[in-house]
């Protein structure tokens, strides 16, 4: 067959971690035992939803406390309000002197100060009582919850109460070495990262059992700095889990899809391995047949190799009969159609293997 380049869509894969769209530790800010839990592990609630109570009274004797001290504050109020009410017809009429009024007026104004502290006082004793109950800041799935009713927990408690998990949405995070990212960087076009992100293909995720989830996910995030510890840079795609199927924590394989619209392909059966490398007749001159090393991407179907070197268009190459030929053997070809051997054209995307010597 007479080689001619034609559209090839190949794919690497990468293994990735899954995480919620949002993680969020549940934590107390005040001091108690834990007096009630309201929600069971794995269990899904909405955002408000209670969670925990905390035993701590102390906290509702201080709201007590602080009403007790703005009713006080607001008798004293009351009391230099009717001070300064009883003082000014006085001083209008001449009958005492001006100061007696700026005194009431000034004593007014700091029983008025005195209780907005009152208030404040109140606003927070009421705050720190609300910590008690504690309630779900997100929609979401419940996580392992390490204290049971009884314990002791405190505002610097080493383990956070349980962490809601908000996957509506999931982040599956991946990595490219260094040499994918200088090719991502390189080759996809656009002035910024972004930009760049933005023309990647929908990608495809693989789950743990190898089957694929029903949802493409877009590539939306890239931190484009390589960590000198992995030698990589993280990037981030996000699917749509509208079935809660997936949950933080998750592993799975993100499938980026790349096409090469002109690409030399040829069936794997006419390749030969040796010592690691792969082989194929190339018929030259005179019908002679002669032994080529190539370089080759497996296609996602298992059947055929994209060459990446080697061969270059318009070679012709043996299909059939390179079984026992010798290298310089002189044939008789019988010319193939590309209709005949490029029998399935759609990429099997379930199939694929990972390859990581191709980058994005």
């Amino acid at each position: 067959m007479t080689l001619a380049p034609r559209k090839e869509v190949l794919y690497v894969d990468f293994p990735a971690i899954i995480q919620g769209e949002q993680n969020v530790e549940i934590r107390p800010k005040v001091d108690g035992f834990v007096e009630a839990i309201y929600v069971d592990e794995g269990a899904t609630v909405k955002k408000g939803q209670r969670l925990f109570r905390i035993n701590a009274p102390q906290y509702a004797q201080d709201v007590l406390t602080a009403q007790a001290g703005v009713r006080t504050a607001q008798a004293d109020v009351s009391s230099a309000l009717l001070a300064v009410n009883k003082v000014r017809p006085l001083v209008e009429k001449d009958i005492i002197s001006p100061y007696e009024l700026e005194t009431a007026q000034y004593t007014l104004a700091s029983k008025k100060a005195a209780l907005a502290q009152a208030q404040a006082a109140l606003a927070n004793a009421q705050t720190n009582l609300g910590y008690t109950n504690l309630v779900s800041p997100v929609s979401g799935v419940v996580g392992s919850i390490p204290y049971k009713i009884g314990s002791l927990v405190t505002s610097t408690t080493t383990n956070p109460l349980t962490t809601i998990s908000g996957i509506s949405e999931v982040y599956a995070y991946f990595a490219l070495n260094e040499k994918q990212l200088l090719d991502f960087t390189r080759d996809v076009s656009g002035n910024t990262l972004q930009e760049k992100l933005a023309k990647l293909p929908d990608v495809i995720l693989l789950l743990a059992d190898g089957s694929t989830y029903n949802y493409k996910g877009r590539i939306k995030t890239a931190i484009g700095q390589i960590d000198t510890q992995t030698g990589s840079s993280n990037f981030r795609a996000t699917f749509p889990n509208p079935q809660a199927l997936l949950r933080s924590g998750n592993s799975g394989t993100v499938r980026v899809p790349r096409t090469i619209d002109s690409a030399l392909v040829v069936p794997q059966s006419a390749t030969s391995e040796l010592q690691d490398k792969r082989f194929l007749f190339v018929v030259g001159k005179n019908n002679i047949a002669k032994t080529t090393a190539v370089t080759v991407t497996p296609t996602p179907d298992g059947q055929y190799f994209v060459v990446q070197s080697g061969l270059k268009a318009g070679d012709k190459v043996v299909l059939d009969g390179g079984t026992g030929l010798k290298d310089g053997a002189s044939i008789k070809p019988k010319p193939a159609s590309p209709a005949s051997v490029y029998k399935t054209t759609a990429p099997n995307t379930t199939t694929a293997a990972t390859d990581t010597n191709t980058d994005l």
